[in-house]
């Protein structure tokens, strides 16, 4: 009686993730690339970085840019298969009264080249606010060694945002997800 219960509860918990993985209702937070952002980065193929990775907005007092890795496939069976993978960057502003201006969410490729740029303006995230941007399963032009470079500021002392990709994919039985941590690469007054 208990084997029965447990393979039904199972059965019964893999269709349900399975269905909400092919779910398509966007999230309230979630942020598609914007349209002109990415025909600009289309149209500017392989922008080198230079040093200094970014010019702060004058007046801020705390910012970074930060690389956070992005996977758009493992490899498995002796690296011959890829397993393919959706990626959520996830942008959360931790501190609890002040608010952070995030210039820059830029996908670049395995290669170092600009895949797209997903603001086409600053935005400010205000306290505790999140915004989620998402690579699709097939989007396979960042590679498997995709990233991207988040560059935030703020006028005042802040906590420092939490940024991370969670990378996931479901297929038959299988699910398999992670996540990408973040490493500031510089920051305000670095560089600059």
């Amino acid at each position: 009686m208990y084997f029965r219960l447990s393979a039904c509860f199972a059965f019964v918990f893999t269709a349900w993730v399975v269905l909400l993985a092919g779910c398509q209702t966007p999230a309230d937070d979630f942020a598609p690339p914007s349209t002109s952002a990415t025909q600009e980065a289309a149209e500017r193929p392989g922008s080198p970085i230079g040093a200094p990775l970014t010019q702060f907005p004058e007046g801020a007092r705390s910012g970074a840019v930060v690389y956070v890795p992005v996977y758009s496939h493992i490899y498995h069976n002796d690296g011959d298969r890829r397993f393919k993978l959706a990626a959520t960057l996830s942008l959360r502003n931790t501190d609890p009264r002040r608010s952070v201006t995030v210039a820059s969410v830029a996908y670049y490729d395995s290669d170092g080249r600009l895949v797209r740029e997903y603001l086409d303006a600053p935005l400010t995230l205000g306290p505790l606010v999140s915004r989620a941007y998402v690579v699709a399963v097939n989007d396979d032009t960042g590679g498997s060694g995709a990233n991207f470079l988040v560059t935030w500021s703020a006028d005042t002392d802040v906590s420092d945002p939490l940024i991370e990709t969670v990378m996931i994919s479901t297929a038959s039985s299988q699910g398999l997800s992670f996540t990408g941590q973040a490493q500031v690469i510089q920051r305000l007054g670095e560089g600059e």
